[in-house]
C-alpha cells in the first residue's frame, strides 16, 4: 500500500481548534490562508510553532497549511503546534518517542474556570466584613 502525500491532523489547546493539512513541500506555513510570520506577529509562537519540526529535524521538508479557530494567538500557536506534532506521526511513526519526551504530543487542556454564583469570580469571594 503506497503512504499518502498528505497528512491531517486536529490539534486543540485551550479554547482554540486547529485543522493542520502536511504535505512535501518546501517548507512554508500557512495560517488561515496567511503566512505564519503575518498571522503570528511575536517571535514566540513563531518558535513553538517550529518546535516539531526543530525535534524531529524535518525543519523545510513539508508544507503546512492550517485553519485555525477561537480563542487568543497564544492558544492558537499552541494549537497549530499539536496539529504539527500529530500530523508527524502519520509521515513516521518512529518520530513518537522524541514528540513525547518534548510533550508536543499531549493536549494542553487547561481552561479557564467557569464563574459560580456567589462568587465575585470562579474562586474570589466578595468582601467579607462583619457589621
Amino acid at each position: 500500500m503506497a503512504t499518502p502525500t498528505t497528512y491531517y491532523a486536529t490539534g486543540k489547546r485551550k479554547t482554540s481548534i486547529a485543522r493542520v493539512w502536511m504535505f512535501p513541500g518546501d517548507g512554508r506555513i500557512l495560517v488561515n490562508n496567511t503566512p505564519v510570520d503575518e498571522y503570528f506577529l511575536r517571535d514566540t509562537s513563531l518558535m513553538v510553532i517550529k518546535q516539531p519540526f526543530d525535534v524531529t529535524g524535518t525543519w523545510g521538508r513539508f508544507e503546512v497549511r492550517a485553519t485555525v479557530q477561537g480563542g487568543g494567538l497564544s492558544g492558537q500557536a499552541g494549537a497549530v503546534r499539536h496539529g504539527i506534532s500529530k500530523a508527524l506521526l502519520g509521515v513516521d511513526a518512529s518520530f513518537r518517542g522524541v514528540l513525547k519526551k518534548a510533550g508536543l504530543i499531549t493536549r494542553d487542556s487547561r481552561v479557564k474556570e467557569r464563574k459560580k454564583y456567589g462568587r465575585a469570580a470562579a474562586r474570589k469571594s466578595f468582601q467579607f466584613s462583619k457589621r
